[in-house]
């Protein structure tokens, strides 16, 4: 059951801390904002799912799907660089959280 305020990711990777078990049929995260272990897909993520990356909140989520949208998606990762509101500093944590 989730309530108000949790985030579900669908077909990302696990996050990290103690391991749930489930294979993804109905099981239940831990909530509270954790961060995904492998890198987050920048062309199929969510704004929730972007979202629980450092330094990325909902607008900036929501500016990386525009970005996407507008683009037909990403090519590589370096790509990042040109949404608006991801400077050096943002890039470098980034970068190897995510991947195109």
């Amino acid at each position: 059951m989730l309530v108000d305020g949790e985030q579900v990711v669908v077909g990302g990777p696990a996050p990290p801390g103690p391991v749930a078990s489930g294979s993804g049929a109905g099981g239940s995260g831990t909530g509270g904002g954790a961060q995904a272990a492998g890198p987050v897909s920048l062309n199929a993520a969510t704004v929730e799912q972007l979202d629980t990356l450092p330094g990325v909140g909902p607008v900036l989520a929501q500016h990386i799907i525009d970005y996407r949208t507008q683009h037909g998606g990403f090519r590589s990762v370096g790509e990042l660089r040109e949404v608006n509101g991801i400077g050096d500093r943002r890039f470098a944590e980034l970068q190897t959280r995510v991947r195109p």
